[in-house]
């Protein structure tokens, strides 16, 4: 499930201070960035808060409102790029994309912007503009880090999905139906297929044999049989 852009503000020392952390889940604290001004979407800049990059998300708080903030997941996270291009945007800065849940009537962000409703669900950029610019290769480099700690997590196969790839312990001869699941392998040598060399060159087993059952072959037999009777 994609979580996206939420409000945060849990904040220590009775909602004044630093981000409340998952530190039971190993949540840890990997830079503090202060002056540094957030854009949501095509939303013009708000006022300078600070920067935490914790080992699993960011958290955005602002300085003037201790009621406002801002945490989005790493795994949330898409994309995040160093930009100083003037053509790209006004200052330098720190941007990413941001997943978001498909929605039929999603609601552009210009719209958003014009009504002055702000669904952080349906945010998509964002823009982290420090007031020294020089820090941004160093916050790069603590986003990558982060991610790196941040894998995708790998989705299980369907129900009922198989590979048939089977390891030499799977393919035991013997046992019940109830062990072997629904590939039960008997223990008649006529109805198992294999091969097993031993140790002089020979056939140790002969596991390579079909048991065939079919009455064209008892009919064929049938007629070998009175031609055989009649000659005589």
């Amino acid at each position: 499930m994609v979580v996206g852009l939420r409000e945060f503000a849990h904040r220590t020392g009775n909602g004044s201070g630093t981000p409340v952390l998952d530190e039971s889940n190993g949540e840890e604290l990997m830079r503090v960035q202060p002056s540094v001004a957030v854009a949501l979407g095509n939303r013009s800049l708000e006022s300078p808060g600070t920067l935490y990059i914790t080992s699993r998300k960011l958290i955005w708080l602002s300085d003037v409102d201790m009621a406002k903030g801002y945490a989005v997941d790493f795994l949330s996270i898409s994309l995040h790029a160093v930009s100083r291009d003037p053509e790209a945007y006004s200052s330098p800065c720190i941007y990413t994309q941001i997943e978001v849940e498909d929605d039929e009537d999603e609601e552009d962000e210009s719209d958003t912007q014009s009504t002055g409703a702000l669904d952080l669900s349906k945010i998509r950029e964002m823009r982290l503009v420090p007031s020294d610019s020089t820090h941004l290769d160093t916050l790069f480099d603590v986003f990558c880090e982060c991610a790196e700690l941040n894998p995708e997590p790998i989705e299980q196969e369907e129900e009922g999905e198989h590979n048939w790839v089977f390891s030499a312990d799977q393919m035991v001869v013997g046992g019940g139906a109830e062990e072997d699941g629904e590939w039960p392998i008997s223990q008649s040598p006529t109805s198992v297929i294999g091969l097993s060399i031993g140790d002089e060159g020979g056939l140790a087993q002969p596991m390579l044999e079909l048991q065939i059952n079919d009455q064209r072959f008892d009919d064929a037999e049938e007629m070998v049989h009175e031609s055989e009777t009649k000659d005589h």
